[in-house]
């Protein structure tokens, strides 16, 4: 995949709009452990980047995922993890199934505010009872008249606390696992601000990493949902969001390429300054040969991405390619910054060290959207080594 000079002029936008606006204020947004998501996405919004793939129709600007990967690049300038991934959350995560099946209804009604950053997403998929094993979710989704009556729990949600509306994968019959499930449009504010009746944000929940992210807990207690919110068939929920899985892996692994390349300069940099025993940290050949093989990882692992997203733009299945890249962003996301901070020794262990950052809030991409060992299941099934058969 080669970026043009279209994928260029977008990054050079998007890296003024972070240099301006956004890391002046990250330590701040760190220690309320918020960002203003609202403020952040009007302003992506004005630029006409929260849209890139999504349809012309609905203020989008209809370009392929190739764009969307520059974007996700670009976005690890951000001096930390938690604000690139409630971006990604409502560009790669909470939308594609709603653009590629919704209505012409649904996609007026929430993806075009969504494009255009008056609306804030998220994805509801994780439960306290089901996180990596997404046919295990118990929320469910009931017929009252034109309506569903929607009842469980949502946990996990990134940017839950502040969303306007939640891409909701909720049970909608008593059928086999992967064939019950539909994905709902689920409305959480009304026009003042204010949960809608029957939602409940239960707990703020706190993590060690990813701070100026919010992540929630969230209770629906008979929720009053219109029938016509359904994405696309019901029933085949399952699949939209396996589907959706596919960009938001991808996104995982593009948006780490830039943070870990930034972990591995600033920590030449400091190993160049450092004295030890007469020479400088960098004159250590174990130093040098060390940060030699980081780099060259985290460039295996944008062969990887970038190679999985020409496929994808080629119309391919890309399940596992998307699958690897995003297992290899996990582990490189947990062995660069561990690694450098190591060689930052004392001033590594402070709160403020912008690698010690990276080593927290890095931690999360072995874990989040779908763990390692997820990861490595999927791949054995599709490498015909696994004894169950891909589903």
């Amino acid at each position: 995949m080669q970026f043009t000079h279209e994928h260029r002029e977008i990054q050079k936008t998007l890296k003024r709009y972070i240099d301006e606006h956004i890391n002046p204020h990250v330590d701040e947004w760190e220690a309320a452990e918020m960002m203003p998501a609202h403020e952040i996405f009007k302003g992506l919004g004005q630029l006409g980047l929260l849209g890139l793939t999504k349809p012309e129709a609905h203020g989008g600007a209809g370009l392929d995922y190739s764009f969307s990967m520059a974007m996700a690049e670009t976005l690890g300038h951000i001096h930390c993890g938690g604000v690139p991934m409630a971006i990604g959350v409502q560009t790669d995560m909470a939308t594609p199934a709603l653009a590629r099946f919704g209505s012409e209804e649904l996609q007026r009604e929430f993806l075009a505010p969504a494009i255009a950053g008056d609306m804030v997403a998220c994805i509801g998929v994780s439960e306290p009872g089901a996180g990596s094993d997404v046919s295990a979710i118990k929320s469910v989704a009931r017929k009252d008249g034109d309506d569903y009556l929607i009842t469980g729990q949502k946990m996990w949600i990134t940017n839950s606390l502040q969303a306007d509306w939640m891409c909701m994968l909720v049970n909608t019959s008593d059928g086999p696992a992967h064939k019950n499930k539909s994905l709902v449009m689920v409305r959480m504010r009304d026009e003042n601000g204010k949960l809608v009746k029957g939602i409940e944000v239960a707990q703020k929940i706190r993590k060690i990493g990813m701070h100026s992210s919010d992540t929630g807990l969230i209770y629906f207690d008979e929720v009053r949902v219109p029938q016509r919110n359904l994405i696309g068939q019901e029933g085949a929920g399952f699949i939209y969001q396996m589907q959706q899985f596919q960009e938001e892996r991808l996104w995982c692994a593009a948006s780490t390429l830039e943070s870990l390349s930034h972990c591995i300069e600033w920590t030449v940099e400091w190993a160049q300054e450092r004295k030890l025993f007469g020479a400088t940290l960098a004159d250590q050949q174990w130093v040098q040969f060390k940060l030699a093989e980081l780099k060259t990882e985290v460039e295996s692992l944008r062969a990887l991405t970038y190679l999985a997203v020409e496929r994808y733009v080629a119309g391919e299945d890309v399940t596992e390619w998307a699958t690897m890249a995003k297992l290899k962003a996990g582990r490189l996301n947990r062995v660069v910054p561990d690694t450098c901070l190591q060689f930052w020794g004392g001033m590594g262990y402070t709160w403020e060290n912008k690698v010690s950052r990276m080593f927290r809030d890095g931690r999360l991409a072995s874990i989040g959207g779908g763990a390692d060992e997820v990861m490595l299941g999927i791949l054995s099934k599709t490498m015909g080594i696994a004894k169950r058969a891909v589903r």
